[in-house]
């Protein structure tokens, strides 16, 4: 009986740290720096999909509490990116850095219902070609066709941009029987992994997430691909409060519309 009370304390003080470790795990200071820590890190910002054990474990950090913050979790995934990194088995080590771009039509869906589908097998037939032109036509290579729009891939942002652009003007003149079809396209840098003619991996998923975003005849760019270009070459404008699931919450978000004047675009 004696021990009753230094038990009910014991169980206190327990409590009170466990309530002191959650704080501090969801704490808005201790999680920016531990994203901070994490970006300064070596290896890439986030670690690669596959099937690597390191892969596997990375998965399951991300996926414990997900709809919460946890700067456990930022620190569990930063060890991770790092045994990667210094390993040789991270995501610079299975491809070289790309400039992904997707696109697709705004509203194409509850077109096609309507319009019946020798009209969208036709639509989709100039909206491709156009699409893969202007791609070809800028150093870019066509990874897939994803129905209403495509995956392509660059060496550089910059042309990437230009393609993105000059496809959304193309597509824009485009009409079948009174419709004007709008592309959308996102771009986004990283080291995707490539598994034969395709490309996978977070950084994938991240272009998709960001093209998804944009509104009709826009080209929209994160700030990791925005980093590679001369940004006097565009009329840039930050996409405020974007967010969307499978990108990194600190990924800045720009409208970018290239200056064509004075032949700024082709730097001449």
């Amino acid at each position: 009986m004696s021990d009753a009370p230094d038990e009910r304390a014991d169980e206190r003080r327990w409590t009170r740290l466990r309530r002191l470790l959650r704080a501090s795990d969801q704490h808005e200071g201790v999680l920016k720096t531990v994203r901070t820590v994490r970006r300064l890190a070596p290896g890439h910002m986030a670690p690669a999909i596959g099937d690597r054990p390191s892969d596997r474990i990375a998965r399951l950090i991300s996926q414990a509490r997900a709809d919460q913050p946890s700067a456990v979790r930022e620190l569990g995934l930063t060890a991770v990116q790092v045994w990667q990194a210094l390993s040789g088995s991270g995501p610079a080590a299975h491809g070289t850095e790309v400039t992904i771009l997707f696109t697709d039509l705004v509203g194409f869906s509850s077109w096609a219902l309507e319009a019946g589908d020798d009209q969208v097998l036709r639509l989709l037939g100039e909206v491709g070609q156009a699409s893969d032109k202007v791609i070809t036509q800028h150093g870019g290579t066509v990874v897939k066709s994803l129905g209403d729009g495509v995956m392509a891939v660059f060496r550089d942002t910059g042309p990437a941009i230009d393609a993105a652009y000059e496809a959304c003007t193309a597509i824009s003149a485009i009409t079948i029987e009174g419709y004007r079809p709008q592309l959308r396209t996102g771009l986004h840098s990283g080291r995707p992994r490539r598994v034969g003619s395709d490309y996978l991996g977070v950084d994938v998923n991240v272009a998709a997430r960001v093209a998804a975003a944009a509104g009709g005849g826009e080209v929209l760019v994160s700030g990791p691909a925005l980093a590679n270009v001369d940004t006097d070459r565009y009329t840039i404008r930050r996409r405020r409060r974007f967010r969307a699931k499978g990108t990194p919450r600190d990924l800045e978000v720009f409208s970018v519309v290239p200056r064509y004047g004075d032949d700024a675009v082709h730097g001449r």
